[in-house]
């Protein structure tokens, strides 16, 4: 694939390989000794050790945090931030799934703040609070095509405090410098492909359907669908196969570019069980999905039809639709049912339906929703039965 480069939403570098021109963003940005932010998995992978023996040999010092977990907390975010100070970095590269680019971006972020981190929840203007001049460049490199976090204004972090996801928002959070390389991402297990493919489906799908006029988003987010169909059952099946890892990345970039219209109850849902019950993002979001979808029906089948002709399902139809996502996530090993992830006795539901109520994506559900209508849809998705 040749190497191409994008400058929208950001500066994009795309293609095999792109990682070797990491010296170069560097010196772009004028970055000199960049921490870099990553799990501790990935810390001791061959991706991880050429970047460092190859930033080396180009007389980069380059500075390892590697405790970002899965859902990552506040906490990780503030130990990055003191060791980001302690070692004396001027940047960030942030290499990993959405945990690890959603950690860096938040360290970055904060080395030029005096207000706590949950200060800057995206609700209302809360951004407004922040020193804009002191946010630390970033570089963002995905090895999971899922989050879009690497095109994504905003990172999720848990307040183990509250127990409870917040998206933490400016408009600086947007990476500088994105290296979409296919090469990174060849050696991902088919069950992580699969769920992060659905994250990024979950993405462009709540974005077209979310209500507003944005046509830029829907553009944007209708393509990354296509794109999804085409390829994302060829990158579980071959993981070598790096045109379908490529194209996978960037509808990943697509779906987190075409949200900043909305999202909607699939990740109001996804949330809260990602931090009471630990369960894989991308996962949630794709067991709930047919859920949601029955029960936006009437106010989404419009629109609904419109991807299915747009994407080439063979019945251009809701029903036609419906039965492409169910034979997608069977296809792709993903449980029909909550209930086949997480016992009865371990969902706290009422409290699972105030977190999801209150989740910043509830606001761009196609349809109005109550607590009753999260309890509701939390039971569909333990016994498995559709709207």
């Amino acid at each position: 694939m040749h190497k191409i480069n994008w400058n929208y939403p950001t500066t994009m570098w795309i293609g095999e390989d792109r990682i070797k021109d990491l010296d170069l963003a560097c010196k772009v940005l004028k970055i000199k000794k960049p921490l870099l932010v990553t799990d501790d998995g990935l810390s001791k992978s061959k991706i991880i050790k050429n970047i460092l023996s190859d930033l080396k040999m180009k007389n980069i010092l380059i500075e390892v945090f590697s405790s970002v977990i899965g859902n990552p907390t506040g906490k990780n975010v503030n130990d990055g931030v003191d060791f980001f100070k302690k070692k004396n970095c001027d940047g960030v590269i942030a290499i990993g799934g959405g945990s690890a680019l959603d950690v860096g971006k938040a360290i970055a972020f904060m080395i030029g703040q005096t207000l706590p981190l949950w200060e800057f929840e995206d609700i209302g203007n809360n951004w407004t609070k922040a020193n804009s001049d002191n946010i630390a460049p970033i570089v963002a490199i995905p090895t999971t095509a899922g989050t879009g976090s690497e095109t994504g204004r905003a990172s999720v972090i848990l307040n183990e405090d509250l127990g409870i996801k917040k998206i933490i928002f400016h408009p600086k959070f947007l990476p500088s410098i994105v290296i979409l390389d296919p090469i990174l991402t060849k050696d991902l297990p088919k069950e992580i492909t699969a769920a992060t493919g659905m994250d990024a489906l979950a993405h462009n799908l709540e974005a077209y359907c979310a209500p507003g006029y944005h046509p830029m988003a829907d553009g944007i987010a209708l393509e990354g669908i296509r794109i999804i169909n085409k390829w994302l059952t060829v990158a579980v099946k071959n993981g070598s196969n790096l045109e379908a890892r490529m194209n996978m990345l960037t509808a990943a970039s697509m779906g987190s570019t075409a949200f900043q219209k909305g999202l909607g109850a699939i990740h109001s849902l996804s949330h809260p069980v990602n931090a009471l019950n630990n369960l894989h993002h991308g996962l949630s979001n794709a067991i709930f999905m047919p859920y949601v979808l029955t029960f936006n029906r009437d106010v989404i089948e419009e629109k609904i039809i419109k991807i299915s002709e747009y994407i080439g399902i063979k019945e251009k139809s809701f029903d036609g639709f419906l039965e492409w996502i169910l034979r997608l996530r069977k296809e792709l090993n993903i449980p029909h049912k909550l209930s086949d992830v997480i016992a009865e006795k371990d969902l706290q539901i009422d409290r699972l339906s105030e977190m999801a109520l209150a989740d910043p994506s509830t606001g761009g559900n196609p349809k109005k929703l109550s607590i009753d209508d999260m309890k509701i849809m939390y039971q569909h998705s333990m016994t498995g039965n559709l709207f």
